[in-house]
């Protein structure tokens, strides 16, 4: 059996109730009486222990402009008593822990994992309804004390807009604290120039205490759209 490769890729013992195998992968350790993880479904690439795996609820319908879709977001409840691994198509993964009184807006597609204690829902984003065609922009909000997987297509940048208002363009946008004001920003015509979209460029703005998590790809999905 090849060491160099057991020593370079093997697993490591857990350093917190979720943690980060590489930068693609995250490990979650699972207790018996201890809160089990909710999971995007199909996320699951390896286990040990005896762990069971369940469909949780009816999966979570979220609204994009234009209506309702039926796009639902289809989570798995994960308990027992081992470690689970999870991925999603070679994203980089992500892990932050929430503390009591704070809260986590994430993009529902870029969810991978969570404490299934932490409250959650989907929400209308406040400061941004009726600014963007269709019904505004809707995101899961998380919020209590646990740990979060979320994933970003590429190593992500974190910023912090305490000091100057920081603006993003909404489709490399990713997550960001509950406690920033946001609101947002439309350019003049260069829809051509800033961003990749046409007609008027919009960013979303951010300005507080907190973090934003950029991704360095533009979501394919095209969550929303401004017109010009």
């Amino acid at each position: 059996m090849d060491q160099q490769l057991i020593a370079a890729y093997g697993q490591t013992a857990p350093q917190a109730r979720m943690s980060a195998h590489g930068n693609k992968i995250c490990r979650a350790n699972i207790q018996p009486g201890a809160p089990g993880v909710l999971a995007k479904q199909g996320s699951m690439i390896a286990y040990e222990g005896y762990i069971t795996f369940a469909g949780h609820g009816q999966g979570m319908q979220r609204r994009v402009t234009g209506g309702i879709t039926g796009e639902r977001m289809q989570l798995m409840r994960c308990t027992g008593q081992g470690d689970i691994y999870f991925a999603d198509y070679g994203a980089d993964v992500a892990i932050m822990q929430l503390n009591p009184g704070e809260g986590l807006s994430v993009n529902a597609s870029n969810i991978l994992a969570f404490d299934e204690n932490l409250e959650h829902r989907i929400k209308m984003v406040s400061g941004v309804t009726a600014k963007f065609s269709g019904n505004g922009l809707f995101n899961m909000e998380l919020s209590g004390q646990g740990w979060v997987a979320i994933t970003t297509r590429g190593t992500p940048v974190v910023l912090n807009p305490a000091e100057r208002e920081t603006y993003v363009d909404p489709d490399a946008l990713v997550a960001w604290s509950t406690s920033l004001k946001v609101g947002t920003k439309r350019s003049m015509r260069l829809g051509g120039i800033v961003g990749r979209g046409s007609g008027e460029a919009m960013q979303v703005s951010f300005k507080g205490n907190g973090f934003v998590v950029v991704q360095p790809a533009e979501d394919a999905t095209d969550r929303f759209h401004v017109r010009g």
